[in-house]
Formats: structure tokens, sequence, C-alpha cells
């Protein structure tokens, strides 16, 4: 497959010039199509064959395995989310939080990454947060930071600057502190290579409805062998345990004790069919066309007179981001000239472009003509 091929096999692309995919990315028709032949089998033809529940769970066995190759990991340390949210929400719930206990964030993590630390504060668990500069982590601010905490919650890649974070780093600095790791890298998979093990850290969260071009209601989370030990989830279904019968339940040995029960496998076909087109593509591909549109655009912001780059001018992602007088009636310009981007809550004044290997020059092109 190549990125025109791909570009006409997502029809939203036929209605919108889309820079968006950050926030979420608009599915290929096979993708779509896996979805609804999933389901389609799932209700039709399982139910007078092999049942409904042996066919979706050999559906979420082979999108285990799927993600599992695609991340580097192995299938049992990976379980079944819905969202990178509720991998995060998994993971809070399952440490066993002890009052002055502490958590270490950084001041670029999405709601996600901030929202259920916040809710711990009734149990009397300090959020520590860790200031940047500029979508840049300093790596003694954290190791000091770091100090008798419990968990470091950190992106793998910021949502607001498109910055990469320093995350073998901080996980080193983490565990010499006894701090467990948990990486929010849903913007990493689909636009750039990622394998899990090279981080080291306990647990990754992702999902596969921004840059894999997935479907919503799909996400994974990657458990690290061993790091389940400190896991005692706070639901329990008959997915969680290795025997849902026995008198005496047993969790599940890896990353499967934090799946619970019955959930649609739709999902997860989508997400598969949408790992095999990133496959497909290869990440040189992808990179390299991320690259080029990237530096395209923004050589365009620092030619603007109107407007101010943010994120590096060296190349780390598809994300870019830049200062506006009026970031919400810049979107909204832009939305009536038929182009998808967002404003940003922070920092002020921050619109986000998010470029693709699905997106061309005039794409571009287009974008830069509103400044």
């Amino acid at each position: 497959m190549t990125p025109t091929e791909l570009r006409s096999d997502i029809p939203a692309l036929e209605r919108t010039t889309y820079l968006n995919t950050g926030a979420s990315g608009p599915s290929p028709t096979r993708v779509v199509d896996a979805v609804e032949s999933c389901l389609e089998y799932q209700e039709y033809d399982a139910p007078a064959g092999e049942g409904m529940y042996s066919a979706a769970f050999d559906a979420f066995d082979r999108t285990r395995e799927a993600v599992a190759d695609h991340l580097g990991a192995t299938a049992e340390e990976i379980a079944l989310t819905q969202s990178t949210t509720d991998g995060i929400n998994r993971i809070a719930a399952a440490l066993d939080w002890e009052p002055g206990d502490a958590v270490v964030r950084t001041d670029l993590e999405h709601s996600s990454g901030i929202l259920p630390w916040k809710r711990l504060a009734r149990h009397d668990v300090r959020v520590e947060v860790v200031e940047t500069e500029g979508g840049r982590l300093d790596v003694d601010a954290m190791r000091e930071a770091v100090e008798g905490a419990k968990l470091v919650c950190l992106s793998s890649l910021t949502w607001t600057h498109g910055t990469l974070l320093p995350v073998t780093d901080v996980v080193d600095v983490a565990h010499d502190a006894g701090a467990l790791v948990l990486v929010d890298a849903v913007q990493c998979p689909g636009q750039m290579a990622v394998d899990v093990t090279d981080w080291g850290a306990d647990f990754v969260a992702g999902a596969g409805h921004k840059w894999l071009l997935g479907p919503f209601g799909a996400g994974f989370l990657h458990v690290a062998e061993g790091a389940e030990r400190h896991l005692e989830p706070a639901h329990v279904g008959y997915r969680s345990v290795e025997d849902p019968n026995a008198e005496e339940y047993a969790y599940e040995p890896g990353a499967h004790r934090l799946e619970v029960g019955t959930v649609s496998p739709a999902p997860y076909a989508g997400l598969r069919e949408a790992i095999d087109v990133v496959e497909e593509l290869g990440y040189d591909t992808i990179e390299g066309r991320i690259e080029r549109l990237t530096d395209q655009l923004k050589e365009g912001i620092a030619a603007a007179g109107d407007a101010r780059l943010l994120s590096p001018r060296e190349y780390e992602s598809g994300l870019v981001t830049f200062e506006v007088d009026d970031p919400e009636a810049f979107v909204e310009r832009a939305d009536e000239a038929g182009i998808t981007i967002r404003a940003l809550p922070y920092p002020e004044g921050a619109v986000r472009a998010s470029v693709h290997v699905f997106n061309a020059e005039r794409d571009v092109d287009e974008l830069l003509a509103l400044l």
C-alpha cells in the first residue's frame, strides 16, 4: 500500500482537509469493513456455529497477538481496553494506595494523565507536578521529584508540543528510586515505531483511534512481565481469572487480569486491520512522509507574520503547534475553508495541526494560505 492508495480509501478525506489525527484519525474503508464483518459473524454466524463467546475470545486473542507484535511485546503482556484513559484508570485503580503515597507527573499530560490522580486525593495521595519548558522535560528535575514516589505517569509524545519525552531516562530514574512508571503512549503507534521493551516501563497505555486509524473503543495496555504483581484489579470478571467457576478465584497471571467481562469484539477486529494497514505502509514510509510535510508546514509558519511556531523546528513528530492571536476564531475560519484542525487549552494561544501519512502537500498549502 502507498500513501496515495491509503488516502483514496479514507472516505472522510473527500469532505475535509483533515489535519487533526492527534485527536482522532479517520478510518479507511477496509478497517470499517473489518468491524462490520466481525459484528455480522458474531451475530449471524457464530450462534449457529462455534458459539458467540468462542468467536469473541478468538477475536480477542488475535488482536492481543497483533498489538503485541506491533509493540515488541508478548500477548500475555497485553490487556484489551476501551481507550488510553480506560487503561490508565485500570492501573490507577489496581495499585495499593496508602495515605502519603505520591504520584509524579509532568505539566504536559493530557487530562487522562491528570484526572485519575486528582481523584486519589480522597485517599490522601499527593500529586507532584514536574514543570517543563517548551515541551522539554528536565530529567534532573524528575530525579528530584521521584524520591519516595509510588508511581510516575508521563507521555511518550506530548500532545501540546509534539515533543518526545526521554521515557527511557525517566524509567531508569524512577526505578532507581523504587517507583513504578506508567506511560501514555497514544500519540506514538501509527506514526512511529514503538518497542515497549526499549522503554522498560512497567505499564504502557494506548489506543487505536488516533494515528493507527482504527475505530473508537479499542485500546490496549501493556503490563511488563512481573509488573502485574503490583496490581489488585478494582473489578473482577470471567476474563480476569483463570477459572471463573473455582471456589477460590485466581487472577490471570499476566495483563489479562485487567480485562473483565463481555465487550464487543468488533472494535478489536478493526484495530487488528488498522495495524495491518500501518504495517503494509511501513514506518520508513510513514515517518519519511510526515517529516517532509511537517518541514513544509513549519517553514510556512516561520514565514508567516501572524503565527509563531511552538513545536520544535527540527522534526520529532507529526504534531505541529503554533500560536495565533485568536485560536478559536482561526479554527472556525479553517473549518469554513474545509480544513479540520484544533485549538489547544494550553499553551496559551495554541492551535495544533496533525500531519499523517495520508496527507499531501496541497493539504499543508491550504492551511498555510489561512496564515
